[in-house]
This record gives structure tokens, C-alpha cells and sequence, in this order.
């Protein structure tokens, strides 16, 4: 895994949130993902106050929680492509699942999360494909509702809407599927709308992000 350097964690994440600040944004909140690089990515986010770390695969994840300081520890977003045998092995260091775009997955996790006598719903966020292409995960944009609707009658708390940008980068299509969930979010009334990655940030602070996942733009290139 990729080394890094704390001290220039810490003047990225500043450059980050100038970004944020020249595109309009208030109160968005930056996720760092802290994949391929080691656990000591997930303690510079922390030092460099960011709000939470974003991790792909569950193996890594479990791998890296176990090194990882408890005093050092940020709200676990897993943000990968969700596989339900995998939810078993992570339930218990997820804090926010992003990536739930289907029924089972929405089963599996209030299965492993929904605990009997507590008032705490699990959250979630529904991922939206919101540029038909194929090889990208998320619900199709006329299936939310229907999801969100499960996820509530399963104990479980839709902190809001996910989405990845167009592989193409292409500004008016990044422009178009941005918009079509800020409106999905709004027209559903939840808060969250976590859409924007280090190249197309701009774009989903002026379309109403309100959470941006950012993993070179802190840590440099991955290997």
C-alpha cells in the first residue's frame, strides 16, 4: 500500500475545502478514501479534520480497523461495490453504507445491524446510476422510491442519496446526472446528497452536494 505524508494531508485537505468554499459550498462534508493506502491515510484524515474515511473493500477495511487507533477513528463510510456476504464481516466498523442500490442488500444489512431494544437505526445511503451506464452500481433513478420505502420498513435510516459521476468526465453529462439526484434528494425529502470525487467536485458543489468523497486530491496518486 501507498505511504503517505501527514503534513501534506493537512495542506490538501485545506486546498480542498478552498475549493469547496469558491463553488459555492456550505457545510459539505468531505469524506477522505483512505483505499490502497495504509492506515496511516485514515489517522492523517482524522488530524487534517476531515469528517469521515471511505473504504471500497471489506477486506482492507477489516485489515486496516484493526491498526487503527480508537482515538484516531472517523466515521466509516464504505463506499464499494456491497456484495451481501460480505456485509456479515464489516457490520460492525460500517457507519454509513453508500452503496446500497437493491432489496437484499437492503435485508442483509438490517439483518447484521438492526439491533433489538435499541433506538438506533443503521444508516444508509441509496446509490444512484443516474447515467445508465452499465458497469457502474446503483439503482435505476424510478427505483428509489421503492427502495427507500424497504429500507424504512427494515428499521433502517436513509441518510440520503449516493451517485458517481460519468466515466467520461464530460461536464455536461457529469452537470445532468448531479442535478437528476439533488432532485431526487429533494423530492424525498432526506438531507444527504453524496455525490463529487476530486475531479468533478466543483461541478456537484454547485449542483447541491452536500458529501464529497476525495482520495488523490488528500493522498496523491495510488499505485
Amino acid at each position: 500500500m501507498t505511504s503517505i505524508d501527514a503534513s501534506l494531508v493537512a495542506l490538501r485537505a485545506t486546498e480542498i475545502r478552498h475549493r469547496i468554499s469558491a463553488a459555492g459550498g456550505k457545510d459539505v462534508k468531505l469524506i477522505a478514501v483512505t483505499k490502497t493506502f495504509d492506515v496511516r491515510a485514515m489517522v492523517a484524515a482524522f488530524d487534517a479534520g476531515c469528517d469521515g474515511v471511505g473504504e471500497n473493500y471489506a477486506q482492507e477495511l477489516i485489515a486496516k480497523a484493526g491498526e487503527l487507533p480508537i482515538e484516531k477513528r472517523l466515521p466509516m463510510h464504505f463506499i464499494g461495490r456491497l456484495q451481501t456476504n460480505k456485509i456479515k464481516l464489516i457490520a460492525g466498523l460500517v457507519d454509513v453504507w453508500q452503496s446500497v442500490d437493491r432489496v437484499d442488500l437492503i435485508n442483509e444489512i438490517a439483518k447484521r445491524c438492526v439491533k433489538a431494544g435499541t433506538s438506533a437505526r443503521p444508516q444508509i445511503m441509496l446509490q444512484v446510476n443516474a447515467t445508465d451506464e452499465l458497469d457502474k452500481g446503483g439503482c435505476k433513478p424510478q427505483e428509489v422510491s421503492n427502495l427507500l420505502e424497504t429500507a424504512n420498513a427494515k428499521g433502517l435510516e436513509v441518510a440520503g442519496l449516493m451517485t458517481v459521476g460519468p466515466t467520461s468526465n464530460e461536464a455536461q453529462s457529469t452537470q445532468r446526472s448531479f442535478r437528476l439526484v439533488r432532485k431526487l434528494t429533494d423530492e424525498l425529502g432526506l438531507k444527504q446528497c453524496s455525490m463529487g470525487m476530486t475531479g468533478d467536485l466543483e461541478i456537484a458543489i454547485a449542483e447541491g452536494s452536500t458529501m464529497i468523497r476525495v482520495g488523490s486530491a488528500l493522498f496523491g496518486q495510488r499505485q
